[in-house]
């Protein structure tokens, strides 16, 4: 889908004697032009505003990782957004406003986060981007009191049903529903196999849970489950009890920290299973550690994103775009999933503003009203239903330290077979 940079004429002379004349009359009756209690207005052009929109800007907000686990990842995320900002101010803008991004670092703890918004909210329209699945749920109840649209960058089930949020792709249960398939398919998994699952307490790692866990009974195998938490970095306990557990392939639900650690312990104690990570839990500088062998041996991806090194043209042309902009910066899995997030963020802007107004209520229509939305950088996404996954397509990736981004597309989008029966009876 293109980006639609919608101006509205400006109000002229006669419009501009009126708005005078009314000005006049409203001081003289004590009236506002703006609407009791809710900040919202006209602006000069006609468009209804509100909290983040004025005459001339559109200001978004970006809640990220810039000091913790996804530090990488948010760097990644607000480089390319900045990006996708940069380019559409040089193309006009939105709605004859140039779009400015305000950015706080939360370092992945929640309390800082919630002090972030609390500090950044009165002044954004929406939000193309946070990070963490467990930052967003303390966020959820003002993010809905405020009709705030959303990206979060976390994909736990538990974060579908609310109008202002949208989880964009698969939630973590449907990859891992992906995950166990794969397995079945090309890894000689069957009937009495069992499958170990480490993941990180919390929202992610529950709901990955969960999938991994319905699908391993549907294909008749069980699940040795092993929680750790964000600040492990070495798995050599849990590879050790996953191996006395006589696992057959290993899914793991964690940051990049993590996934190392298991997959380089698994592989130097004859540990030597296949192991499907989430796609948080791969980022292309373990491509340049010791483990990057194993890695490339044992490790495949379920992503709702194909690899940055794909031939898809709005991929290449993204890809290429922001080596330029930032040559020294990796292009990894955050920059395409940044850049997808604000162009969708401008597409509801811009559908917005077509229909007249950039409140945030105006805004969050916009985007529920978008059944097929396609930036070309992936699978469509359907956001008319609150309750569903905007997808449940995902890819699987395999590391190649050669690649772009440190992965290679292993299997094209498409859909595990049982996922729709999952989510028809969770």
């Amino acid at each position: 889908m293109t980006t639609r940079h919608t101006r509205r004429p400006r109000t002229r002379a006669a419009g501009a004697v009126l708005a005078g004349t009314l000005a006049l009359l409203l001081a003289a009756t004590g009236c506002s032009s703006k609407a009791e209690g809710d900040g919202k207005g006209d602006a000069a052009d006609g468009v209804r505003t509100g909290p983040g929109v004025d005459d001339d800007t559109i200001k978004l907000g970006a809640l990220t990782d810039l000091t913790g686990p996804y530090a990488t990842l948010g760097k990644s995320i607000v480089q390319a957004q900045q990006m996708w900002a940069d380019e559409t101010n040089a193309e006009g803008g939105i709605c004859d406003r140039k779009v400015e991004i305000i950015v706080k670092d939360h370092g992945y703890d929640v309390q800082k986060a919630v002090t972030a918004y609390a500090d950044i909210a009165p002044d954004v329209v929406a939000l193309p981007q946070v990070i963490g699945s467990p930052v967003v749920a303390a966020l959820l109840d003002d993010i809905q009191r405020d009709k705030m649209l959303t990206f979060p960058q976390a994909w736990a089930a538990s974060l579908l049903g609310k109008d202002a949020v949208q989880v964009l792709g698969t939630t973590y249960d449907v990859d891992m529903i992906a995950a166990v398939d794969y397995l079945t398919r090309t890894k000689g998994l069957k009937k009495g196999d069992t499958i170990g699952h480490v993941y990180f307490e919390g929202d992610y790692g529950a709901n990955a849970l969960e999938g991994s866990t319905w699908a391993a009974e549907q294909a008749g195998m069980k699940v040795a489950g092993q929680k750790i938490q964000a600040t492990d970095t070495d798995l050599s306990a849990q590879v050790s009890a996953l191996r006395k557990q006589g696992v057959k392939a290993v899914l793991i639900s964690a940051g990049p920290a993590q996934t190392a650690s298991l997959v380089g312990v698994a592989a130097s104690r004859g540990l030597k299973v296949p192991v499907v990570s989430s796609a948080p839990g791969f980022a292309p500088q373990l491509m340049e550690t010791p483990a990057a062998p194993a890695l490339a041996a044992m490790l495949s991806v379920v992503s709702a994103a194909p690899a940055v090194s794909s031939d898809l043209p709005g991929v290449e042309k993204m890809v290429a775009s922001y080596k330029k902009k930032y040559p020294d910066s990796p292009v990894d899995s955050g920059v395409l999933s940044g850049y997808n997030a604000a162009k969708l963020t401008g597409e509801d802007l811009a559908k917005a503003c077509e229909a007249g107004g950039l409140t945030r209520e105006d805004v969050v229509k916009a985007h529920r009203s978008q059944s097929n939305a396609d930036t070309g950088l992936g699978t469509p996404q359907d956001f008319s239903d609150v309750n569903r996954p905007a997808s449940v397509q995902t890819y699987v990736l395999k590391p190649d330290a050669k690649a772009v981004g440190g992965v290679v597309n292993a299997e094209d989008a498409h859909t595990a077979p049982g996922v729709e029966d999952y989510l028809s009876s969770r």
